[in-house]
C-alpha cells in the first residue's frame, strides 16, 4: 500500500510531526496578559509561543549549515577529502564564531534574534530582565559546541585502540551516558510540550529561559488566531507530504477484497466482468492493450507508467499484483457502435 519514491526525506516528515504536536499543545495553553515590562522594555512575563522557541532551533542550524557550505567552497579546488581528517574541529570553530558574535554578547542566538526573543537568566529572582551571566554563556558553549563535536569525535577517538584496552570501556560507558542523555532530553521535551519553557535540557540545567526582546506588538497575530493558524497549517503540510506514499489503486484494490459487499456491480470480478473495450485504469477505450496476467485489459501507456512509478503494481479492479506485461488481441464487434 506504501509506494517507495527514492529520496525521500522521512526527516521532513518527523518534523512536520513535531510541528503538528507542538500546535496541539498550544489549544490548551491560555492567552496571557500584557505581562511585566523590564527597565529596556522587554517583555518578561509575557509567554513565548513554542513554536517560535523551536523555530529558532531551526534558524540557527540553517545559518550553520550556510556558512559551512561557504567555508568549504572555499577549498572546493584543493584535493578531494583534504578537510575531511578535521572537519568536527573546524565546524566546532565556526559555531565558536557564532557564539562569541551572538550568545556572548547579545545572550541570544540568531534565529531568536529574529524572532524577537532573547535569553534570561532564570536563575535570579528580580522582577526586571537580567541577561546571562558569564558563566552561564560559557557552560552553553561547551554544552552546544562540545557537545556536537563529541558525538562526531566519538568513534574515531577510540579506533586506533585495540578492543581490549581500558578505553574500550570509556568507550562504553560514554555511549551509555550518551544513551541516558537522550531520555533525559525527550523527558524535558515532553514537559517543555506541556509547560512551554526549557525546550532543552541544557537550558534546563544552566536555569536560563526564553523571553521577548520587547513586548509583542498591536499589529501581531492574536494566541488563539496563531495556534489555529499553525495546526491546520501543519496538519496540511504533514497530509499533503503522507498522501503521495499511499497507492490509491492498490488501498481500493484492499477494501473490495476486504469488504465484498461495498464492490459495485460493474467492478465485480468474473467472466463478464472482463471488458476489453475499457481500461481497468482510465476507463476508455485501451490503446495498445495489455494484460498483467488477469482478466481486466490495461493501456500499454496506463499499466507502464503506473508499473514505474510502483515498485509493486496491482489489478484496481481485482488487486493481482503485476506479473508479466503481455499484448491482448481483441475482437471488436459492430453492435458496440451502435
Amino acid at each position: 500500500m506504501l509506494s517507495s519514491p527514492t529520496g525521500v526525506d522521512f526527516a521532513r516528515t518527523q518534523q512536520l510531526w513535531k510541528r503538528v504536536m507542538v500546535s496541539l499543545f498550544l489549544l490548551a495553553d491560555k492567552a496571557g496578559g500584557d505581562g511585566l515590562l523590564a527597565e529596556d522594555g522587554s517583555s518578561i512575563s509575557t509567554p513565548v509561543l513554542r513554536v517560535s522557541q523551536l523555530d529558532a532551533f531551526e534558524l540557527d542550524a540553517a545559518l550553520e549549515q550556510l556558512l559551512w557550505s561557504q567555508f568549504c567552497q572555499c577549498f572546493q579546488h584543493l584535493r578531494p577529502g583534504h578537510l575531511t581528517p578535521f572537519e568536527p574541529e573546524l565546524k566546532a570553530l565556526l559555531q565558536l564564531l557564532i557564539w562569541r558574535f551572538t550568545v556572548y554578547s547579545k545572550s541570544a542566538t540568531v534565529g531568536q534574534v529574529l524572532l524577537n526573543i532573547r535569553y534570561k537568566n532564570d536563575l535570579s529572582q528580580a522582577q526586571r530582565y537580567r541577561p546571562m551571566s558569564r558563566q552561564q554563556k560559557v557552560w552553553f558553549a561547551l554544552c552546544t559546541v562540545g557537545e556536537k563535536w563529541l558525538k562526531e569525535r566519538f568513534y574515531s577517538l577510540f579506533l586506533t585502540h585495540p578492543a581490549d584496552c581500558h578505553m574500550h570501556k570509556v568507550r562504553r560507558t560514554l555511549a551509555l551516558l550518551s544513551g541516558l542523555a537522550k531520555v533525559a532530553s525527550l523527558l524535558n521535551f515532553l514537559h517543555f510540550l506541556q509547560w512551554g519553557r526549557f525546550p532543552t535540557l541544557t537550558e534546563r540545567l544552566l536555569g536560563i529561559r526564553a523571553v521577548f526582546t520587547r513586548p509583542p506588538g498591536p499589529y501581531d497575530l492574536g494566541f488563539q488566531e496563531a495556534t489555529r493558524e499553525l495546526l491546520w497549517h501543519g496538519f496540511a503540510e504533514f497530509l499533503i507530504f503522507l498522501l503521495p506514499l499511499f497507492s490509491m489503486g492498490r488501498l481500493r484494490a484492499i477494501l473490495r477484497t476486504l469488504l465484498p459487499w461495498a464492490e459495485d456491480k460493474g467492478d465485480s470480478i468474473g467472466p463478464s466482468s472482463c471488458r476489453p473495450t475499457e481500461c481497468a485504469l482510465c476507463g476508455e477505450w485501451p490503446t495498445m492493450p495489455h494484460t498483467i496476467g488477469c482478466e481486466h485489459i490495461f493501456c500499454y501507456y496506463c499499466v507502464k507508467s503506473h508499473a514505474m512509478a510502483e515498485m509493486c503494481f496491482s489489478c484496481p479492479k481485482c488487486g493481482l499484483e503485476l506479473k508479466a506485461l503481455e499484448p491482448v488481441k481483441t475482437q471488436i464487434e459492430m453492435t458496440e457502435f451502435h
